[in-house]
């Protein structure tokens, strides 16, 4: 990072107002009448309704577009464990996100511990707040146990994004890039570099969308998760393959599928050359991949490749799924955001991919043409299509699995 654009980062930050979220008012406030409607005596009769019904919570408050994205700060971006107020720009961010792209009203709230029951108590006392939770930049394993643990004792969408958006967006772009390659998601053989929360996300649901679990090799430092090998926690364990397979050398040697989630460059030009023809490369590891895209196109010229950054084609990013996925959840009042939800996203973006691009994502990535292909397999996040084909697929999705407390509104086609 060069000074100029550090100081641009904090500039933005801090000027004109500190911070990058405010509150705004949906009603008027400017008479005595209005007043007495929004505050004492008039707010008594929402109440009372609220007392009675708790769904009308949904009717007389914001409730209902309005999602918490919450952290304890212990792994935070690249960074790590930077604690709970050094994570609030990241949260301040993903509630930018949130309003930006989906329209939806989102604060911030840093919850100061490293225990995962005292963790999953705050949240929990304080989830009827809101519509949703996005749980974001809690270290692994505690963020499996914080999240199936919130998930049950609240009643409304618990998510947590390192998981689920970063698979979400990986599945879709894999999925895309494999079609290209002429190659099925069901015959990939992939090896998966990294263990954390999102690595095992992501393999969890690929094998959802059709992955076989004896054909993915996933590695932790201490190399391949293998059968019988000592010292591997439960979630890991799930991906523990039968095999005599043990060096990333080894794992990548006839592989379909590179999916890196770990660090910079840890993936040689000799390990590319091992693939299989016409491999699909996912060098996730922010802000330097496991292999500069440059290196690996010198190296095979029939490799598609993406990474996590937004200076090279087929960013894997986020923003593509989770402010959608909530836009639909919360639009049908969904209890939980699950594997169908989670599979419609996926297919959605799939087939956004393929369609022309506009002219309007075309002036925003300052390019000439972009069509589908190996330089485009995922869509770009400032395309306004994402809003109208993620969120209404994810609200079907719940609404078919039961997950849904209203039917989808007729005609349903979300806008900011």
């Amino acid at each position: 990072m060069t000074h100029d654009f550090r100081q641009a980062a904090l500039d933005y930050h801090a000027k004109p107002t500190p911070g990058k979220i405010s509150v705004e008012l949906s009603k008027p406030a400017e008479t005595q009448l209005d007043l007495s409607l929004a505050y004492s005596p008039g707010v008594a009769e929402p109440c009372r309704e609220i007392a009675d019904n708790a769904d009308d919570a949904y009717r007389y408050t914001g409730k209902g577009n309005l999602v918490a994205v919450i952290s304890n700060g212990t792994a935070v971006l690249g960074l790590g464990n930077l604690g709970a107020l050094a994570s609030k720009p990241v949260m301040e961010g993903k509630a930018l996100l949130f309003k930006r792209f989906a329209g939806i009203n989102s604060v911030d709230i840093e919850v100061d511990t490293e225990d995962a029951g005292e963790f999953i108590d705050t949240v929990a006392r304080i989830a009827d707040t809101f519509g949703g939770i996005n749980l974001e930049d809690i270290k692994a394993p505690e963020c499996f146990e914080i999240e199936s643990t919130l998930i049950e004792r609240c009643n409304i969408p618990v998510f947590h994004d390192d998981q689920h958006g970063t698979a979400i967006v990986t599945a879709a772009g894999m999925i895309n890039a494999l079609e290209i390659q002429g190659k099925r998601l069901e015959d990939a053989v992939i090896t998966c570099l990294g263990a954390g929360a999102a690595a095992i996300a992501c393999m969890r649901l690929l094998v959802s969308l059709g992955a076989r679990r004896e054909n993915i090799y996933m590695l932790d430092r201490r190399g391949v998760i293998y059968a019988g090998r000592e010292g591997v926690n439960a979630y890991k364990r799930e991906f523990a393959n039968r095999t005599d397979k043990r060096s990333l050398s080894d794992a990548m040697k006839g592989a379909d599928v590179f999916v890196g989630l770990s660090g910079a460059n840890l993936l040689s030009a000799e390990m590319l050359k091992s693939m299989a023809e016409r491999p699909v490369v996912f060098a996730c590891s922010n802000p330097d991949p496991e292999i500069k895209p440059e290196l690996a196109q010198a190296t095979r010229d029939d490799v598609i490749i993406a990474t996590g950054r937004s200076d090279y084609p087929n960013q894997v990013n986020n923003v593509l799924g989770f402010p959608f996925i909530f836009r639909g959840a919360l639009d049908v009042r969904a209890s939980a955001i699950n594997e169908d939800m989670k599979i419609a996203a996926v297919r959605a973006l799939c087939e956004l991919a393929k369609e022309p691009v506009s002219a309007e994502v075309l002036k925003a990535c300052g390019l000439d043409s972009l069509t589908f292909g190996a330089d485009y397999i995922i869509p770009k996040p400032m395309d306004s299509r994402l809003l109208t084909r993620i969120a209404p697929a994810v609200a079907q999705a719940a609404v078919a699995s039961g997950v849904a407390r209203r039917e989808l509104p007729a005609n349903y086609s979300p806008s900011l």
